[in-house]
């Protein structure tokens, strides 16, 4: 492993253990030259597919863009990195079943569903953006939805 501080190829692992419900293993590593402290976490690979968007375009599937737009939802809410790290696993799982390319309506509500698990909020928030609200009664009918038992 690469030191991110001064990129020696001198590394130790300090300490590992198992995350994501056993989907990752955390590392906390130390460069035997600088002496800086970092984490790695290294994760089975699942995320080998195409976005199919809405327009008939494809693009490989980044995790990241993923992972951003449930923290833009989580901001400010009570959400840790092993919850939304686990969510994202998850989801990844699943969509990796459907194929090698994977509709992003299906990408989008599957990360509203789990949102809807995980934190009201936060759903609402990325449903307000994946969904378009244009005014307050599209917001309030959402809303209503989450009431129901």
């Amino acid at each position: 492993m690469i030191c991110p501080k001064c990129e020696s190829k001198n590394t130790r692992v300090l300490d590992s253990r198992e995350t994501d419900g056993n989907k990752a293993v955390r590392r906390r590593r130390e460069c035997e030259g600088c002496k800086n402290r970092f984490t790695t976490f290294e994760r089975v690979e699942t995320s080998n597919f195409v976005v199919v968007k809405k327009d008939g375009t494809r693009e490989q599937y980044e995790r990241e863009k993923v992972e951003k737009g449930i923290w833009t939802a989580c901001q400010k809410r009570k959400v840790t990195e092993d919850q939304v790290s686990k969510v994202i696993a998850d989801l990844e799982e699943s969509w990796s079943k459907i194929g090698k390319e994977v509709p992003s309506n299906e990408i989008g509500e599957g990360i509203m569903d789990a949102l809807k698990e995980l934190d009201d909020v936060a759903y609402i928030r990325f449903a307000s953006v994946y969904r378009q609200f244009k005014d307050l009664q599209s917001f309030q009918k959402e809303l209503s939805k989450l009431s129901k038992p």
